[in-house]
Formats: C-alpha cells, sequence, structure tokens
C-alpha cells in the first residue's frame, strides 16, 4: 500500500471524522481575549482561532491539488517546494504533490531569501507554493530561478507572479488522478539541517514513507481514538512523521501554532490529546511555568493524556525524572533518527524502559544498528564509543545530485553513517555527541552532551551548551554557555562549586552566561555559537581550511 492510499481508505471509512484541526491561540492575544472568554463569546470569527477539515475533505483537497498539477503540464518526478507555516493546507498540499507522482520539496520557513534560491536550485524545483508570510523573500529572487515554472500562493491577495490556490482549488477536479505509483518511486527531497555548511538535498522513495507510519504506530499504539498534537514545523521530517501514526489508523491531529506551556496544556485539554510530542525546551517551559504557578494543572482536562515523548536531541535524564514526578501516569518515550532516515523511530527507548531514561534506545521496528570504528565498518569493542550505523527500510537512496556525500555515509551493503557518536551499554545505545562536536582538550576527548545534562541538573540551569574554544596550551577548552531561568540567578563560582562532581578534564574552563539558539527542531545551533566566541577558527584549523 502507498501512503497516498492510506488517504484514500481513510476518506471512504470515516469521511466525516475530523481528520486535522489548527489552532492558532494568537489570535486570542492579538484580541486581547483569554482562550476560556472566547469560547464563550459566540460572534466570534471562530475560524480566525481554529478551524477543521475531515478526512474526506482532506482527501478531495489533495486531489484537486494534483490535478491542478497535471493540468499545468507537470509530470511524475517533477518537484514541488512547499514553503508554508504550519496550516490547515500543508499536509492536502503534501499529498496532493505525492498523488501526481511528483516530489515533495519541503522548506525550512527561517530560510533567508538566498537560502530559498539555494534549496530550489539545488532539488530542481518546478513549482514554489509558499504562504503570505514569505511573499517578501519570494520577491527578491523571483527573477533568478530560471527552472521554476510557476509559483502558487496560498492566502488572500495573491501576488502578480503566483497561481491563487483558492481559486485553482474552486475548479479542478477532485477525482484521484490515475497516476500509478511503485514504492521505488521518488517521493520526497528533504533538506539537512547544514550544521557542516550548505543544507544537502536528501531523496526518500515512497517506501520509505510507508515504513514511517508503520515505525511509528508500532512504537505509540496509535488507535482511532487517539489524538495527536503536533507543534514542530511541518517541513521537518520528525513532526510529520510522528504524525504519520495517527494517519495509520484515521486518528485525529491538532495542529497547534505556538509553544507556550498555556496553550500547549489548553489543546490537550480542549481537544481530549492523547499524545503529544515535545522538544526539550517546550516540556521544560511547561514544567517551569507549573513549578512557578503560572499554569494550575486544575484548570485543564489532562486525564486522557497518556504518551509524552522526545526526540530531536539529547533528552537529560533530569528533566524526565521532573516530568514524571508532575505526570506520573504518562508513558515516556524518547525518539531518535534523522532526515536521512526518514525521520525518528530508526532508535527509540520504548515506553517500558523508562528505567534507561538517558539512553536513545533500542534499535526500532524494522531497523538494525551498530557502532563502527573510524573505518565505517569494523564493529567497536562492547562500551566503546564509535559512530553509530543504521539499516533499514527507511535509509536515504542518495544525496541528489551529491554521489561523492551519499558514498561517505551510504555504505554498499545498505548501511547507513549517522555522524553520532555513541556506545552502548547493557543493551542500550547511549548518544555521545557527534563526532564534529567532540572536544579535544590536552589530548582527551570531551562530550559536549555529557557535560550538558551533568548541568542541567543544577536547577537554576534554564538550558545550556557546550562547546569548544581555542586554547594555545591545551588545543581547545570545554565553554558552557548557559541560560538561566527567569527569575534565578547564577554565578560562575556556582557553577564552578556545582562542577567538582564532575572529573577536572571534563569541567568547563569557560562558563557564559547568554541565550542558547535552537533550530526550530530543537536542535542547539553551535555553529552559530561558535561563530559568536570564536571557535570558527579552531574549526578551520582541524578541518585543514586554515
Amino acid at each position: 500500500m502507498q501512503i497516498t492510499e492510506i488517504l484514500a481508505r481513510n476518506a471512504q471509512t470515516w469521511p466525516n471524522d475530523v481528520a486535522l484541526v489548527e489552532i492558532n491561540p494568537q489570535e486570542l492575544e492579538n484580541r486581547h481575549t483569554t482562550w476560556r472568554e472566547f469560547s464563550l463569546i459566540e460572534t466570534s470569527p471562530v475560524e480566525a482561532f481554529r478551524s477543521e477539515i475531515t478526512w474526506a475533505e482532506f482527501d478531495e483537497k489533495a486531489n484537486r491539488f494534483a490535478n491542478f498539477l497535471l493540468s499545468r503540464g507537470l509530470k511524475k518526478g517533477d518537484k514541488v517546494a512547499i514553503l508554508l507555516m504550519n496550516c490547515l493546507e500543508w499536509l492536502p498540499i503534501y499529498f496532493g504533490v505525492l498523488r501526481a507522482g511528483c516530489m515533495a520539496v519541503p522548506l525550512n520557513f527561517r530560510y533567508t531569501a538566498d537560502e530559498i534560491k539555494y534549496c530550489l536550485d539545488l532539488a530542481d524545483a518546478d513549482v514554489l507554493v509558499h504562504g503570505p508570510e514569505f511573499t517578501g523573500r519570494v520577491e527578491q529572487i523571483i527573477d533568478r530561478l530560471p527552472r521554476v515554472k510557476f509559483g502558487v500562493y496560498v492566502g488572500d491577495d495573491c501576488p502578480s507572479f503566483d497561481v491563487s490556490y483558492k481559486t485553482m482549488m474552486s475548479y479542478c477536479s477532485s477525482k484521484a488522478p490515475e497516476v500509478k505509483l511503485s514504492d521505488d518511486d521518488d517521493a520526497a527531497i528533504y533538506f539537512s539541517s547544514g550544521t557542516t555548511g550548505f543544507p544537502k538535498a536528501i531523496v526518500l522513495q515512497h517506501h520509505c514513507l510507508m515504513h514511517a507510519c508503520k515505525v511509528e504506530q508500532a512504537h505509540h499504539g496509535q488507535t482511532k481514538d487517539d489524538c495527536f498534537l503536533c507543534i514542530p514545523p511541518l517541513y521537518h521530517t520528525g513532526a510529520k512523521m510522528h504524525w504519520f501514526g495517527s494517519f495509520l489508523v484515521g486518528g485525529k491531529a491538532v495542529l497547534l501554532k505556538g509553544v507556550k506551556p498555556e496553550w500547549i496544556l489548553r489543546a490537550v485539554s480542549e481537544e481530549r490529546c492523547t499524545i503529544v510530542w515535545l522538544l526539550v525546551p517546550w516540556a521544560q517551559d511547561v514544567l517551569d511555568a507549573i513549578d512557578r504557578g503560572d499554569v494550575k494543572l486544575s484548570d485543564y482536562k489532562l486525564d486522557q493524556w497518556r504518551l509524552m515523548h522526545i526526540g530531536a536531541q539529547p533528552v537529560p535524564p533530569a528533566l524526565i525524572k521532573r516530568w514524571k514526578s508532575v505526570f506520573p501516569r504518562h508513558d515516556y518515550d524518547t525518539n531518535y533518527g534523522l532526515s536521512e532516515s526518514t525521520g525518528p523511530g530508526a532508535v527509540h527507548l520504548g515506553v517500558e524502559n523508562i528505567g534507561h531514561v538517558g539512553a536513545i534506545g533500542v534499535a526500532g521496528y524494522g531497523w538494525q544498528t551498530k557502532i563502527v570504528q573510524p573505518d565505517g565498518v569494523t564493529p567497536v569493542k562492547p562500551g566503546e564509543v564509535g559512530e553509530l550505523a543504521l539499516k533499514g527500510p527507511g535509509v536515504l537512496k542518495e544525496y541528489y545530485k551529491n554521489p561523492q556525500a551519499t558514498a561517505e555515509i551510504l555504505k554498499p551493503d545498505g548501511w547507513l553513517l549517522t555522524g553520532d557518536m555513541a556506545e552502548e551499554r547493557d543493551g542500550f545505545i547511549y548518544l555521545v555527541d557527534r563526532a564534529k562536536d567532540v572536544i579535544i582538550t590536552g589530548g582527551e576527548n570531551l562530550y559536549p552532551v555529557q557535560i550538558e545534562d551533568f548541568l542541567r541538573a543544577n536547577r537554576k540551569v534554564k538550558d545550556v551548551a557546550v562547546i569548544g574554544l581555542p586554547d594555545a596550551r591545551l588545543g581547545e577548552i570545554a565553554a558552557a554557555i548557559i541560560a538561566v531561568k527567569d527569575g534565578e540567578t547564577l554565578t560562575e563560582a556556582e557553577v564552578d562549586d556545582f562542577c567538582l562532581d564532575l572529573p577536572r578534564y571534563k569541567r568547563p574552563r569557560k562558563i557564559i552566561f547568554a541565550d542558547v539558539p535552537r533550530n526550530p527542531t530543537g536542535k542547539i545551533e553551535k555553529p552559530k555559537l561558535r561563530k559568536i566566541y570564536g571557535a570558527d577558527s579552531l574549526v578551520a584549523q582541524q578541518n585543514g581550511l586554515a
């Protein structure tokens, strides 16, 4: 079965059931109205705050968009870029692209105009779908996109250089197009996070997307009665592939446009959400808001909430200990993956393994794992650190138009090198750090994640990142950039005292109190920190560029 056939089945089986809900709490703040007050005002324009579509409407919208693309001359294998904020239109457009036999090319909404152009050129995009938030950026590059045949505008007041999505949807056929798809057809191009330079274009096939559905449902047991709260951006594999588990069984999903603790808890309460995927900062913000008394759990209906899971980054054990003390009935899971493995689930902890918090877990459904030496092939000895490698149906086909980069990470026998350093203890895999983030100080390897986890156990620390800074004697030293919780004070001397339980060589030699930048998927932007604090010269030297 193709993933597009799941949508058709859902529409046929549950045509009138709600498939997707969009909630935009910012509309309430703009109107100076609280969520509770809004529910009492019958004359308020509800669509500005909450809107929904059924499975039948979802299916129809996907068909109309597919038929529109085909009517404009697109053919199997052509690429359609999607540059939208999370909204009800996002997923029907994505599935419409797939149904037309084209390749979906989701774009990061934080890209600058030049980065958008770079990715469109790299992917050989034929069409650009975008929303009003991006009109200014698109205007800057529209005359420098020779391959893009036309743009599709999702919103009011369509620019002259685009086709109106609303107008197009009013006249295109709602019948499924007759385009045959196979498991090995190319389905999508996702972009790497670009932490080592410009993003690479990751080609995923239809069987990759289908396997992601099976992985998520196998790990978290979604049923038709579950409701998934989706907060992260849909352009990223993490959010969408976690939703795939609910999609597979016809469960409702809620797209929440905002991350404030009150909004998250209110959405769970009002929409009766049962599964919530959070990033580390959001989970911490929820707990901090509860501790401060900014939100009261008694104000919300949360008994149905059964699972909180986290991915996209190493998870501090101290955070989960806090979470379980506040929400003792919640199952918890952590998920590991990368866009090259069709998102999360290649490794996962498993809800039954709460006693091993700190590990990323074991091989996921249908996946194999091993930890290898620098040759990329030979397994390390038990307990030794090496590079994590994955093998399974979700492995990328290739980096588009980049055979050299493909060969560096994808072995002929199908093993994918992740670039993440890991070790195995007691049958569980522990993530140590990104290979490129390892700090070598006086000949000793330091793994920043280990130091970060230790520092996050300090009750005054909101967030922390550890990077290497140049040092004339030791080569480099560990520097901790620490964000302090609101209302707390923390001194360098207090941090030094707290770190006395660390081996001396692991203790940060420099403490910097500042914000910790994270990208939309929650990953710490260490390249940005290295640039801010002068570590770029060290990285260049290590790479032989200086």
